[in-house]
């Protein structure tokens, strides 16, 4: 097989990469997604353009993007890049680079690049979570994602917080319509505003300030890893992955990798319980890789 181009296309930057046969990668830019849908594809068709000016041409293209096509309509729904929205991204831009083109979620993408040569490599079944400025995951079951009848698999972030305390509710009402969902307690700027109060979405500082001894960051950290726990055990209990692979900002947070198996145990239905939890080893690099490995060797 050539090489093959994984794009991830974010709201703020799109990014490639070209892998070569061995899946190594050989060529990685990023540049400024801009506003507009047209003008989104232009950006998509120049850097695949100058890639295979570099590596050559004939490479498989996959893209990753912030939602899917919908398999009833052939266009994307649910992408919080609303330019995308409404559109048949993967036909219009098949038609511009003149080949097929796969697009999946780019939680999906995640997923499957760390189940294919990343830190769930070798396993069967596979839940990627990405714990960032949003709480997305992908599945991927013998190497192949798991996408549903209405590509709705791993759909995490939208799935309401289980087993709910009294430090949880009121359900917190989300733009998807629906109270409770798990992004509003597991995202980045939800740690942020659990600890610091409402104008705060960074909660990068917080593991540092925890162990420096701040009670407040202590206390959010603990409830946030208590919420993790619960959504996770939930998960186990419907899918019992093989492997958990954590992405995103929220997973340098080293305790989660300690305290989070020993959470999950009270909430899985089994008598023995031995989450495997596991940091993703190609950091923000998996999606665009994870979009590369769409086409398989």
């Amino acid at each position: 097989m050539a090489h093959r181009i994984g794009i991830d296309l974010g709201g703020t930057k799109t990014e490639i990469m070209v892998l070569g046969a061995d899946g190594a990668p050989l060529l990685r830019r990023r540049r400024p997604t801009p506003s507009g849908y047209e003008a989104a594809l232009r950006a998509i068709a120049d850097l695949v353009d100058e890639a295979e000016q570099q590596t050559g041409p004939g490479a498989t293209v996959g893209v990753g993007i912030p939602g899917c096509i919908s398999p009833a309509t052939g266009l994307v729904k649910n992408a919080n890049s609303n330019a995308l929205n409404g559109h048949a991204f993967d036909r219009d831009l098949s038609a511009l680079l003149k080949r097929e083109v796969r697009v999946a979620n780019d939680a999906n993408c995640f997923a499957l690049s760390e189940a294919t040569d990343g830190a769930a490599a070798g396993h069967a079944v596979v839940f990627g979570v990405i714990i960032g400025t949003g709480t997305g995951a992908g599945i991927v079951v013998n190497g192949r994602i798991l996408e549903g009848r209405h590509r709705l698999a791993g759909e995490f972030g939208h799935t309401p917080l289980p087993w709910p305390r009294a430090e949880d509710l009121p359900a917190r009402p989300c733009w998807c319509g629906q109270t409770g969902c798990l992004e509003l307690y597991l995202c980045g700027p939800a740690l942020a505003r659990e600890c610091d109060g409402p104008g705060h979405d960074d909660a990068s500082t917080l593991p540092r300030r925890a162990a420096a001894g701040e009670a407040n960051a202590r206390a959010a950290l603990e409830r946030h890893a208590g919420r993790m726990a619960r959504a996770l055990a939930s998960i186990t209990n419907l899918l019992d992955p093989d492997c958990i692979v954590l992405g995103g900002g929220l997973s340098n947070m080293d305790h989660l990798y300690t305290v989070l198996p020993e959470l999950m145990r009270p909430y899985i239905f089994s008598d023995h319980v031995a989450p495997n939890i596991v940091k993703a080893k190609h950091g923000d690099s998996s999606g665009v890789r994870g979009a590369a490995w769409l086409w398989p060797g």
